[in-house]
């Protein structure tokens, strides 16, 4: 009976063949892993969202050590859960079979039915309906990232370029000169932090970091007088708007600059006075009484002034071939760029980010617990047992009645402000601390500052000063774009050179329609030229 079911014209295999063969067809295939939390899954390395690194500021860890099994070292810097980090497609199912192998190419081949004919005339394209949406509704509306500087000032060097850009890749796609700059940037932030690898699981512990990032870069700044890559956030229109300025200092970048300052066009010059005299408005002011003491008396009288609070001044620092600055309208993104940190940060230290439009934008529960993984990392990490006390310095905004940083235990920091909404109170005391004239204490020079890429060195800066005015005018503008208000428009025929670097050029009708009116405008001066000889 063995032998009932065997074929007339013999088996291709042997007995043990048909074994094998028979417990392959009854095996069970594994279950696929279950996919990822969507919402812990960042989409592209645009998202602005920073790798999963807390920062430990250096003046609070001055060696390299070791907490078991985690080394506060760069080589566990990890980048953030879900982050592309190279242009390969990382959301692949791992068992995809390449075309071009001898499991693809049978794949293909058992695919095609014997029955079809093998040259079937292709049928019409049918054209695909034009996406009427707004950029914004198309790429900055949830579930996508929100607006960030980068998105406002791109659209200054060519708007119809960054439209081709997001249409056609979705993001701006790193070159080999922008991963240059980006270790130029990562080789001046490990100057001031020490960075260390943290294990998160919810999109409110992400955040957290990322707000206790800010409040350790502003501890820097206070401590050391200068700080890198702080994270800045803002409401402009009612729209989130999300940046990371390079570098913040209590060091003016151009002294004369800020000297000229801001005079009121309808204010008259007054005429100078002698040394020993006063005019009629110095005894007419509030502190009359102390100026006529101080004229009777001399000024020996005159009590102790404070000390006037310091400025905190922006640097963007930019990596560039060319030893020359640029010009012009070369220089546009980067002037705007400094000009909306600048917006940013004045509004977050004048407390006019509202977190009910910050939060509710990310989808964040802003009085949900962080875990206690998460708590017990960044408690951990500054450890009295393994850290050295910080340097006893005069820091600018140091005073008798605020608390030194390093004796704050940072565990119970972290549990009395166990929620990102209890969090952000802390921030924007830590605003406070830093910036005690609140905006006003945003110094208005503002400074870019350019690097070779290929060893950081600096090869040039400029300086200008914050111009609201300007840039309100730009970003009104620029959202109407955004909004879909106005047609995205290319670049005006003096910054045509532009068009020789751009991958959009041989398809870009703004770029043909302006050589067209190049060339009608050139035979019309011609025809008049000849006109006028005869």
């Amino acid at each position: 009976m063995e032998h009932d079911l065997a074929s007339d014209y013999g088996s291709d295999f042997s007995p043990e063949e048909d074994i094998i063969l028979s417990r392959l067809l009854h095996q069970q295939a594994a279950p696929s892993p279950s996919p990822p939390d969507p919402g812990l899954i960042l989409r592209h390395i645009e998202d602005d969202e920073s790798p999963r690194v807390a920062r430990i500021p250096r003046t609070y860890n001055r060696r390299q050590h070791v907490r078991g099994n985690r080394r506060l070292s760069s080589e566990r810097q990890t980048p953030c859960l879900g982050v592309e980090v190279a242009d390969d497609d990382s959301n692949a199912p791992a068992n995809v079979e390449s075309p071009a192998s001898r499991e693809g190419r049978s794949r293909q081949e058992r695919s095609v039915s014997i029955e079809a004919p093998l040259d079937v005339p292709p049928g019409p394209v049918q054209p695909e309906e034009p996406d009427l949406r707004s950029p914004l509704e198309r790429f900055r509306t949830k579930p996508k990232k929100a607006l960030s500087v980068t998105d406002l000032i791109s659209p200054s060097w060519c708007e119809l370029q960054y439209w081709f850009t997001l249409t056609k890749h979705g993001r701006k796609r790193r070159t080999p000169a922008m991963k240059q700059g980006s270790a130029v940037h990562r080789t001046l932030e490990d100057e001031v932090h020490h960075t260390v690898a943290v294990h998160i699981t919810t999109k409110e512990d992400a955040w957290g970091l990322r707000i206790w990032n800010v409040i350790q870069g502003l501890r820097t700044l206070r401590e050391t007088g200068m700080t890198r890559e702080l994270e800045v956030w803002g409401i402009l229109d009612g729209l989130v708007v999300n940046g990371v300025i390079d570098e913040l200092s209590y060091t003016c970048p151009d002294p004369e600059l800020e000297a000229t300052g801001e005079r009121d066009p309808t204010e008259l010059p007054q005429p100078s006075l002698p040394a020993d005299q006063r005019s009629i408005t110095d005894f007419l002011s509030p502190n009359n009484s102390q100026t006529l003491n101080q004229a009777n008396f001399g000024a020996s009288a005159t009590p102790p002034t404070a000390t006037p609070a310091p400025s905190v001044y922006i640097t963007d620092v930019k990596t560039r071939n060319a030893r020359s600055v640029p010009k012009a309208a070369s220089f546009r993104p980067t002037l705007m760029q400094l000009m909306l940190y600048h917006r940013l940060l004045s509004s977050m230290v004048a407390g006019e980010t509202d977190t009910d439009i910050l939060f509710p934008r990310y989808d964040l529960r802003p009085n949900e617990p962080f875990t206690d993984a998460f708590i017990a990392q960044i408690g951990g990490m500054f450890s009295d047992t393994d850290t050295d006390p910080p340097p006893s310095t005069t820091s600018p905004s140091s005073s008798p009645s605020a608390p030194a940083d390093a004796d704050e235990d940072t565990l119970s920091l972290l549990l009395a402000h166990n929620s990102l909404a209890s969090l952000w109170r802390l921030l924007t005391l830590e605003l406070r601390r830093t910036f005690p004239l609140g905006a006003a204490s945003v110094g208005r020079v503002l400074k870019a500052e350019y690097r070779r890429p290929s060893d950081g060195q600096v090869t040039g800066s400029k300086t200008l000063r914050m111009d609201d005015a300007l840039l309100d005018a730009y970003t009104t503008e620029g959202l109407r774009w955004w909004r879909g208000e106005r047609p995205a428009v290319g670049v005006c025929l003096e910054e045509a050179y532009k068009c020789g670097s751009c991958e959009f050029a041989e398809e870009c009708g703004w770029r043909k329609g302006k050589i067209e009116e190049a060339t009608e405008k050139a035979r019309l001066a011609r025809e008049s030229r000849g006109r006028s000889e005869v």
